[in-house]
Formats: structure tokens, sequence, C-alpha cells
């Protein structure tokens, strides 16, 4: 038998069983309405027998919303009063919630007679359709886990990677959020955060100060040398246990080009760097010293 004539004989059925139908319910009313009642009876019956199953699940699920709420936030505070960082406590809070979801709405349809193995069953296999739909994003959780572990960076980090740069706020599943110095939320995701170059400028305790300075070719150099050094060894942030350096680094085509170094604890960095500029300048000023700018001589022939 072909498609057509099985198509045809479908719908040769079909029309008989409709036709049967009319014709019940013109010839034979009472019994087809009395047929209907039995099936909404019957209906209203089955409604009425579940509604306990489904006001058990309702109180289920709300108990359950609020046991994990609860859950969650007893593991939240337990977890900050140990030594674990914040990254990592986060983290781990954002995984039990997931968790905890998953067994709750597993539980609430076992309540409403879906079986479990079926609701497994069906887990699995969503797992895997979205697991080869979002590649992408699975690497992005593999990334939130090596972040975990090899902790290149923590909350509370001023980074730059992937072009972008910000202070860590927050390290989740699948990607990391900085907050800019404008206060803008960049989100990198994981995956490319742990393939990336990472410059992490709070991965030390100390770090030192760059600056440079342009003096005119007419001043004198050990005058500047020793103002600049003075007040490296004046600043009351800057470390005494390292040595600063004060070295003229080039001969410019408008000045001379004087290299500044000097060490502090990381969280004074901008602090130092910006009281040095400033006071530079001041002194510079107060002493004679000409703070040159770009020039061009132009000599001219008479011929």
């Amino acid at each position: 038998m072909n498609l057509l004539t099985l198509a045809a004989d479908t719908a040769e059925t079909h029309e008989v069983t409709l036709n049967e139908t009319v014709h019940d319910l013109i010839e034979k009313p009472e019994e087809t309405l009395s047929a209907f009642g039995s099936f909404f009876r019957g209906l209203g019956s089955a409604i009425l027998a579940a509604i306990p199953t489904i006001i058990l699940a309702l109180i289920v699920l709300i108990a359950g919303l609020l046991l994990s709420k609860l859950t969650l936030a007893l593991l939240s505070k337990g977890l900050s009063k140990t030594k674990l960082e914040l990254t990592v406590t986060k983290f781990t809070t954002q995984m039990a919630k997931i968790v905890m979801y998953v067994l709750l709405i597993t539980i609430v349809l076992n309540i409403l007679g879906i079986p479990a193995t079926s609701i497994i069953t069906v887990i699995g296999t969503a797992g895997v359709a979205i697991g080869l739909a979002l590649q992408n994003s699975l690497s992005n959780v593999a990334g939130g886990f090596l972040l975990m572990i090899t902790k290149p960076f923590k909350i509370g980090d001023y980074i730059i990677t992937n072009g972008v740069e910000g202070t860590v706020s927050q390290i989740s599943i699948l990607h990391t959020r900085l907050n800019s110095g404008s206060n803008q939320a960049i989100f990198v995701p994981n995956g490319l955060a742990v393939n990336a170059v990472i410059v992490n400028n709070n991965g030390n305790d100390t770090r030192r100060v760059d600056m440079t300075f342009s003096i005119s070719y007419n001043d004198d150099f050990e005058t500047a040398q020793g103002i600049i050094l003075g007040l490296i060894e004046a600043h009351p942030l800057v470390l005494k246990d390292k040595e600063p350096l004060v070295r003229m680094k080039e001969h410019g085509g408008s000045a001379i080009i004087i290299a500044a170094r000097a060490w502090c604890n990381t969280s004074d960095y901008w602090t130092v760097y910006f009281d040095l500029t400033e006071q530079t300048r001041a002194a510079f000023l107060e002493n004679g010293i000409e703070i040159p700018f770009e020039q061009l001589d132009v000599h001219l022939d008479s011929k």
C-alpha cells in the first residue's frame, strides 16, 4: 500500500467517524449528551482526585524554596568565617544553589507522579543536547573551575586582560565581572580569561612607581635630581627599605628626560604617583627649573 492510498483510507475513516458522530447526535441526542456528561464528570473526578497531589507538590515546592534559601544563607555565612577567599566562597555558593534547585524540581515532579528514572533520563538527554548546543558556554564553565584552581586573581584585584581593565567584583560560572575606573560593568567570558594574558596589579604586596620628568638643557641636572630624590625620600608612603632611583634617561629633542623610580605598597600606588608628580612640578617652579615643551627652531638663509 503506498502513501497516497494510506492517506486516502485515513481521511475516509475520519470522515465516516465524523458522520457517525453527527448522525448519533441528531438521531440519539439523549444518549450523546449522556456520553458527554459522563466524560466531563470523569474529568472533574480526576481533577478533584489530583487536587491533593497538586497541593502537596506546591507545599513541597514552597517549602523547598524557603529551605534552599535558608541553607544557602547558612552556607554563605559559614564559608565567610573560613580562611577561604571570597572568590571561592561565592563560586561554591552558586554551584550549591544550582544543585539544590535541580534536586527540588526532581522531587516535585516525582510527587506529581512522574517517575524519577524518567526525570533523570530527560535531564541527561537535555544535558547532552544543551552541551552540544552550548559548547562555548561549557568552555566558560571549565574556565571558571580553572580560575578557582589556578587563582590568577581574586575579587578586589585590579586586572588587565583581553584589552579591558577593571576591579574584579564577581567570578561566576560563565563570566568574570570587572568594574572599570568609570564604574562600567565589564563581563569577560571565563574561557577567554583563562587563556589570555592577565596583568594583576594587586598580585604582589608592593609595586614600583615609574615616573619621568623633563627639564631644559639650560638647567642643571644634578639640582633637578636632588629635588626629585628629596621629594621621594620625604614622602611618608614611599618604602624606606628599598632604594629609590633618579637618573638621566635620555637626551630628548627639546628636553633632558629624567627617570624616577620609587617603591610603595600596592594600595598606595596612585597616591604616591600623583603626589610626586604634583610636588615635583611645584618644586621645579620654586627653584627656577624650566619644564620645557616641544619646540622647533627654524633657521632662514638670507640667500
